[in-house]
């Protein structure tokens, strides 16, 4: 775990974070431990396929290719984190192993065939409110397992799925460190605190 926190920490970043876009980077260590949670239910198998939605960097979806994975796309909007996504991803990973999609989810769909594991990190909707809808309608038309890092006093993820009859299991949280990238932040480092949830199809 510790070793794979550390090679995902020396990822490349994008320094001009846009808060529009709720653009927070999933440290390394908590990615790490987040990704041996999911790989401890069973869900990261050796040869499996997974998106991460919201890719950023592409943190999420590299850690899972190390972790045995067979193939895994990056799905994200920002054109900047895609180049360095791209330049992550063929800095780790092996060719044909990894695909980046460039994406606006909510007026664009991504094309993806066979997954077996969705990880997602998508916008909190502090900024705007409901920012996160489009990615869990998406989510529920993939219809497949799914590990979601969201914001932890969230309330509608639960009400939301098992009114379509998926199973809902909170199974952690962790503080979320946000650096002071944002003219709206006053701290020079603060935290926030995430949940993490799985969620199955019936």
């Amino acid at each position: 775990m510790r070793r794979l926190g550390i090679s995902l920490s020396k990822l490349e970043r994008k320094q001009n974070l846009d808060p529009h876009l709720e653009q927070y980077i999933t440290p390394g260590e908590l990615a790490s431990r987040w990704l041996f949670d999911i790989m401890a239910f069973g869900d990261i198998k050796p040869g499996c396929r997974v998106v991460d939605l919201g890719a950023g960097n592409g943190t999420l979806g590299i850690g899972a290719s190390m972790l045995g994975a067979g193939f895994v796309t990056l799905v994200e909007s920002d054109e900047e984190m895609c180049k360095i996504a791209t330049k992550n991803a063929k800095g780790t990973l092996g060719d044909g192993t990894y695909e980046i999609q460039k994406v606006e989810i909510g007026k664009e769909v991504p094309i993806l065939n066979e997954i077996d594991l969705v990880i997602s990190n998508p916008p909190w909707g502090r900024q705007t409110e409901g920012a996160d809808a489009h990615f869990l309608d998406l989510i529920i038309s993939l219809g497949v397992t799914t590990h979601l890092m969201h914001n932890n006093s969230a309330k509608h993820i639960k009400n939301r799925f098992e009114n379509i009859d998926w199973n809902v299991e909170k199974y952690g949280e962790a503080d979320f460190p946000i650096p002071a990238s944002y003219g709206h932040h006053k701290m020079t480092r603060g935290s926030t605190r995430a949940g993490f949830w799985r969620l199955s199809p019936p």
